[in-house]
């Protein structure tokens, strides 16, 4: 037998079941299917009574006598009841579609296995949509048995691969499996010291487990490796970029860097920003390539930080560059930066998609004749007309909006490639900072500049609307100014929050004019339109700004005391955090006030408590982790890094640790694997890296 032999000659499978399995759940070979692991279980040896059903919550297993069915209402609301039951009493079976299926096939007097979750439905519990399967009773004896569970699709479903498809499927390859044909992928000293089971049997056992002890052996095992090989891949990358990758050699601090830092600094560095200076220039010194993040909540001082890391760049004669997803993130960085390094007569040009085609021109002139040393810009820096003299430094802000391959495209900009800083102002839990961003040395700007004031955070309901809108009153009153931030732009029928527009309107009724002027931005106006109705907000020309989230990151007005948040339920909690940022940037005291609805999800609740109670971005990015899972967060899902089958970087924190550890030690002995007792390791690590991009050293 051949674990790569092509799933469609498994007994049970054939051409059509093959196409289905490959389209929907991405099961090619035998091995794949092996590879497809169970999410949960049922526990078999539990059989709880009509009697003992206690809650709405938990699932429970029955064994029942079918008694009768009877069929309910008619069209859509048409339901098939059938009464179940055993020595305690009597419960209801429910389904909303299969009804002369089931009829067919479910025999009154015989006994069923009934899985499913009780509702309570007028004083008693019944079953929705339950799994049943038909058991002999003289026979049954639970024993020690669980059921895997096996996600799938509708249209698997369809064809008799729902979960118990799919099992009886794994169920044939594992008894038909010869013994030894799993071969083992890490090393002896590891299972010893670590107490893992062998992998064939933890394969084996995940799939159909003896006992509650052996599954979990085999699911721990599995997670172990599946770790392990991550953070291998990720230590070798990094080892790659630090010990072999040739960098170019920032060897000098020079005239642009010392004049600025004297003498036109806008205020003093905290301590923060001091360290992670000085890391960057001893990382450029070095000879080697630079790959590192820089994490730092919003305000916190990351642009001038940039700006010192780019003048270093010019000291030593290369160019720099600073790509921003934005528009109006990368005119902010313009702006900032012409006007701090005008003393220096350092000229900064900034290309976008908006950018005129004769100043275009003359700046990808300006790029290649050398006489423009640094640019700012956004998608439009990586076209390949965009080419650079002597480019040494690449900044990504806002990082993780970029994909990989877009970024790849700024790196083969040079003949030797850049030093490539990032930077992020949505924190980074130390999970994904060990996976996905492992292969980077990680600064972080841990303090605010001096004399910033913790911004105070409530949450509203709409029932106290006339509350806040005094509230708003009171601050402008003060010569504050009010950012109000909605997430629709639109009427939407199928969502019942607030539209901008709608927002707008009723805001204008509340404050108007001409005692009060209102800017209202959003990402379906003219660049040139935007950017006037901005620019009014910034000159304290008007008061309240009614606008989306194109003001998440690039507006700073320090003039800004208030942020309401309408629909705050529908944003996510890293967005919140930015959109927070947005005021707080003055010496005055700044309030973040979060409108919602009055019914909320459980996840919903727990984003408002959380963005009340703390404004600690890391200990929100956590919250935002354990909310969302890994795949959403920190733009994970494009890098592709986090495709686990098994593991959960954020419930098995303690396993990733210990592999984490595991893989550093092995790499920093033996970088290429190429010692006899990491054999096993290099071979299955070359077995999983076929046909995967190699993006290693792209940040």
């Amino acid at each position: 037998m051949n674990l790569l032999q092509d799933i469609a000659y498994l007994k049970g499978v054939g051409p059509a079941r093959a196409e289905l399995l490959r389209d929907e759940l991405r099961i090619f070979t035998l091995r794949d299917l092996l590879m497809y692991f169970p999410f949960r279980y049922v526990d078999k040896s539990q059989i709880t009574t009509v009697r003992n059903i206690q809650s709405e919550n938990e699932p429970v297993q029955l064994l029942l006598e079918c008694v009768g069915f009877s069929e309910v209402g008619i069209g859509r609301a048409k339901r098939l009841t059938g009464r179940f039951r055993d020595a305690s009493g009597d419960i209801e079976l429910v389904w909303f579609k299969g009804a002369s299926w089931i009829q067919k096939n479910f025999q009154i007097g015989q006994t069923y296995l009934v899985y499913g979750k009780p509702a309570l439905f007028s004083g008693r519990y019944n079953i929705l949509h339950p799994e049943v399967e038909w058991v002999e009773k003289s026979r049954w004896n639970a024993g020690n048995t669980f059921k895997p569970v096996y996600r799938t699709t509708e249209k698997c479903s369809k064809k008799g691969l729902n979960s118990n498809g799919i099992a009886q499927l794994t169920r044939t390859l594992v008894t038909q499996l010869p013994e030894h044909i799993i071969e083992e992928n890490l090393p002896a000293d590891l299972l010893s010291k670590y107490k893992l089971i062998g992998r064939e049997m933890a394969i084996r056992q995940v799939h159909f487990p003896a006992d509650i002890q052996r599954l979990e052996s085999a699911r721990r095992r599995l997670k172990f490796e599946e770790l392990f090989f991550l953070q291998i891949q990720v230590a070798r990358q990094k080892v790659s970029l630090t010990k072999d990758e040739r960098g170019v050699v920032f060897g000098k601090v020079g005239n642009f860097f010392l004049d600025f830092y004297n003498n036109h600094l806008p205020f003093e560095l905290t301590n923060a920003q001091k360290r992670v200076v000085k890391e960057i220039r001893q990382d450029v010194g070095k000879g080697f390539h630079m790959n590192r993040l820089i994490q730092g909540d919003v305000g916190s001082g990351k642009t001038i930080v940039a700006i010192l890391s780019m003048l270093l760049a010019v000291d030593n004669g290369f160019q720099a560059c600073l790509m921003a997803p934005t528009e109006i993130l990368a005119m902010q960085h313009h702006q900032s930066m012409q006007e701090l390094l005008a003393p220096l007569n350092c000229q900064v040009a900034l290309l976008t998609g908006s950018t005129k085609t004769a100043e275009r021109r003359r700046i990808h002139q300006g790029l290649l004749d050398g006489s423009i040393a640094l640019l700012v810009g956004t998608h439009a820096l990586i076209e390949p007309i965009v080419q650079f003299q002597k480019l040494g430094l690449v900044i990504i802000d806002e990082q993780h909006r970029f994909g990989v391959a877009q970024r790849a495209r700024l790196w083969e900009k040079a003949s030797i490639p850049p030093h490539i800083l990032v930077m992020t102002a949505t924190p980074i839990p130390r999970t994904l900072a060990m996976t996905v961003y492992g292969d980077l040395d990680v600064s972080v700007i841990d303090e605010l500049p001096p004399g910033r004031k913790p911004i105070q955070t409530v949450w509203r309901s709409d029932a106290r609307r006339l509350e806040v809108f005094q509230f708003m009153e009171d601050e402008i009153k003060k010569g504050r100014q009010v950012y109000v931030v909605f997430p629709l732009i639109e009427e939407s029928e199928a969502l019942d929050y607030k539209d901008l527009q709608d927002g707008y309107d009723g805001i204008s009724r509340r404050f108007p004019r001409p005692q009060y002027q209102i800017s209202i931005v959003h990402g379906r106006m003219k660049p040139d339109d935007r950017d006037y109705e901005m620019n009014l907000f910034v000159k304290k020309q008007t008061h309240i700004m009614v606008a989306t989230t194109v003001i998440e990151v690039g507006v700073n007005v320090p003039n800004a005391s208030v942020m309401v948040i309408e629909s705050a339920e529908r944003f996510g909690l890293s967005q919140l955090h930015q959109l927070r940022g947005r005021v707080g940037r003055g010496a005055d005291q700044s309030y973040c006030i979060l409108m919602t609805g009055n019914k909320l999800s459980d996840e919903s609740k727990t984003r408002m408590e959380t963005m009340v109670r703390t404004n600690d971005g890391f200990e929100i990015a956590e919250v935002d982790l354990q909310l969302r899972g890994p795949g959403d967060i920190a733009g994970t899902q494009q890098s592709g890094v986090l495709q686990l089958k098994i593991a959960d970087i954020v419930k098995d924190q303690s396993i990733l640790l210990v592999a984490r550890e595991c893989a550093l030690e092995i790499v920093e002995e033996d970088a290429t694997l190429m010692l006899e007792k990491n054999r096993m390791v290099r071979r299955y690590l070359e077995e999983i890296s076929k046909g995967n991009s190699d993006w290693s050293k792209i940040s």
